[in-house]
């Protein structure tokens, strides 16, 4: 055993030092304005790939260049004070060959900058940077309202591709989302910088049907989603890690959804910051304060399990909790089957504090036969705006569309009934140390809960708040509501319990 172990760490140690650096000056790449260095960088990785593997460096300088297809055990390296420029002609950002593995983004093609399918042990590091330019990709001028398939090049897509390293990289401006992975398994993504506020659909990351995934230690400011799970093929995302990271966004910061055909398995969220933009210019999506600072949501198929969100702190967004299973059912390709009605189950929501945030609740929602089951929220505390009048508000549980099929986001509500959770086709609801105040007096009902069964509410405390009740309930089953610290009205005013 004791030679197997010295024969393997001398191999590593030989294999060290054969790994070559590939300068892509040595390759005839020029930092000119007006040079295309498509061709020399990619003849740097083919020959790096073809020695075994090593780096490929790009100095100092800006390098402008379409797309660059990365190989097996190749680095892409960019040195302090490179910049790794995307070119503004779309012939420089050729369609790649359909892979094996299909998704619900298919039709519109997969273009970018940066791109590998099928290859292991690949990596890109910093500190160096990737701008995308792009203002200068517009898409398809037909698809004016933003759709994500108009053929826009992504800066990162990595498709099918294993142990991929991903580290302390600058990431700005992309055509589209920034870096996509896509059924991707064993990676690390950490030290990065996102800055992504140049045309729609501008997303952080999206981490796609991807398995044994780990984003740390990262931040990112985004016009669309910064942070994004999602499922457009049939492989579950699932063995996730997300930790240390902030997160802002005119849209979702922190976000699993909308595409959910695979589902989302055994995902821990922790230690993380949500806070408003460092973007001024006016959102293309969402507001300035962002709409939610952590969504879960199942709305084409799929089961979500396993889940837990811990210390996360959210400053200024308009809703802080958004937990949605729908029935929206988008087929992942032409030819596959409608998606059943998905599954929402075993969750847990811990230690989040919420301020400065708007007047839409945080929420807890399935769709009438399909609930939102087992899920525990525990030492949440959440201070939004207050400070409504009549009329300014969904007065009442009955006034709450179902928009069973339509796009899951708090939107579709704003104001809901409820100033601080609303809880609608749900079974298993466990809530301990809420704490809820209002910046202004809020005059809705704290919790709101209908066609729930299993609802328990413990060591709750409200402040300024104006209602009259504080759970106002329909049709919930097994209840046990403990009365918040010095609350003197009302309790509830269910009647089926």
């Amino acid at each position: 055993m004791k030679k197997q172990i010295v024969f393997g760490l001398l191999l590593a140690f030989c294999s060290n030092l054969s790994a070559k650096d590939h300068l892509i000056t040595e390759f005839g790449a020029k930092p000119s304005p007006s040079a295309v260095n498509t061709e020399a960088i990619n003849r740097a990785v083919r020959q790096c790939h073809s020695e075994g593997g090593g780096r490929v460096i790009v100095p100092q300088g800006v390098f402008l260049s379409g797309t660059i297809v990365l190989m097996d055990n190749v680095e892409l390296h960019l040195e302090n004070g490179s910049t790794l420029l995307a070119s503004s002609r779309m012939e420089d950002f050729p369609a790649q060959p359909l892979p094996a593995y299909r998704s619900q983004k298919d039709p519109g093609g997969w273009r970018a900058l940066l791109y590998a399918a099928n290859a292991r042990n690949i990596a890109v590091t910093g500190p160096g940077m990737i701008d995308g330019n792009g203002a200068s990709h517009p898409g398809n001028p037909k698809n004016k309202i933003g759709s994500d398939m108009d053929g826009r090049p992504r800066n990162l897509l990595f498709i099918s591709c294993s142990r991929v390293r991903v580290e302390q990289i600058q990431m700005r401006n992309s055509a589209l989302w920034n870096q996509h992975y896509l059924d991707c398994e064993d990676v690390t993504v950490d030290r990065i910088n996102v800055y992504n506020h140049a045309n729609r659909n501008n997303d952080g990351i999206d981490i796609d049907g991807c398995r044994r995934f780990v984003l740390s230690n990262s931040v990112f400011d985004t016009d669309d989603d910064a942070i994004v799970i999602k499922s457009t093929g049939a492989a579950a995302t699932e063995d996730l890690v997300i930790t240390n990271c902030i997160a802002s966004s005119h849209c979702n910061a922190i976000k699993a959804g909308t595409e959910s055909t695979g589902g989302f398995r055994n995902i821990a969220i922790s230690n993380c910051v949500v806070k408003p933009s460092r973007h001024k210019e006016k959102p293309v999506y969402g507001t300035s304060r962002g709409i939610t600072g952590l969504s879960l949501e199942i709305v084409d198929g799929g089961v979500m399990e396993g889940v837990v969100v811990s210390n996360i702190s959210i400053e200024g967004t308009d809703c802080p909790i958004f937990v949605r299973l729908g029935n929206r059912a988008r087929k992942h390709t032409a030819d596959a089957p409608a998606p059943p009605r998905g599954t929402m189950r075993n969750i847990s929501i811990h230690n989040v504090t919420a301020y400065n945030t708007g007047n839409y609740s945080a929420s807890v929602t399935g769709v009438p036969g399909q609930y939102v089951e087992d899920i525990s929220l525990s030492q949440i505390r959440l201070i939004n705006a207050g400070g409504l009048q009549p009329g300014g508000y969904i007065p009442n549980i009955a006034g709450v569309k179902e928009d069973e099929q339509g796009y899951p986001q708090p939107t579709v509500w704003k104001e809901l009934p409820s100033s601080g959770l609303f809880i609608r086709h749900a079974k298993r609801v466990q809530v301990s140390g809420l704490m809820l105040s209002s910046t202004a007096a809020d005059p809705r009902p704290p919790v709101v809960a209908a066609d729930v069964e299993g609802l328990q509410i413990s060591q709750v405390s409200v402040a300024n708040n104006t209602a009259s009740t504080f759970l106002s309930a329909i049709d919930v089953r097994w209840l046990s509501v403990e009365k918040p610290l010095g609350w003197t009205k009302q309790l509830t005013d269910d009647k089926q319990q």
